[in-house]
């Protein structure tokens, strides 16, 4: 699984390089992930779906903490959390990013797929418009009732 995991993006640009000169469709999306549940593995499966190379952008530890979704969060370090999202089969690479955004690294991967949650609205995702303008696909992923983050963590907490 380690072999999936890259700190930044220069580490990960050979990988994306040759699986673009292969015809791979790359597929990306991002998220803290902090802790993996239904909802996740079924969103991420489905944009797995969407091309040949999922590609996922995983806030790192301290641009979890500028998302300010909690004192407490993120609940799980990095490490850990890059250690479970590349234990999914479906997904082909996780990439740390140090940014509140992943915008930074949509521009240097440029995917053919960019995919959110359906909680976005296509014109409001990050890269979005950059993607479309150089020929690819923004699409957002319809999400399972009932499964949060937020959600568990409260629960955890009563």
């Amino acid at each position: 699984m380690q072999h999936k995991i890259f700190n930044q993006y220069s580490d990960a640009k050979n990988q994306i390089d040759a699986w673009k000169e292969d015809g791979e469709k790359i597929v990306f999306t991002n998220g803290c992930f902090d802790i993996l549940h239904k909802g996740h593995v079924s969103y991420l499966f489905e944009a797995s779906k969407k091309g040949n190379k999922l590609i996922v952008g995983l806030n790192s530890d301290s641009s979890v903490k500028i998302q300010k979704k909690s004192p407490n969060r993120p609940l799980q370090d990095e490490s850990s959390r890059s250690f479970v999202m590349a234990s999914l089969y479906f997904v082909d690479a996780v990439i740390l990013f140090e940014e509140e955004t992943p915008f930074k690294l949509i521009t240097r991967i440029k995917p053919n797929i960019l995919i959110k949650g359906a909680d976005y609205k296509i014109e409001d995702i990050v890269g979005g418009k950059e993607t479309i303008a150089w020929g690819g696909e923004v699409i957002t992923i319809p999400l399972i009732e009932g499964y949060s983050t937020s959600a568990i963590e409260r629960k955890i907490l009563e």
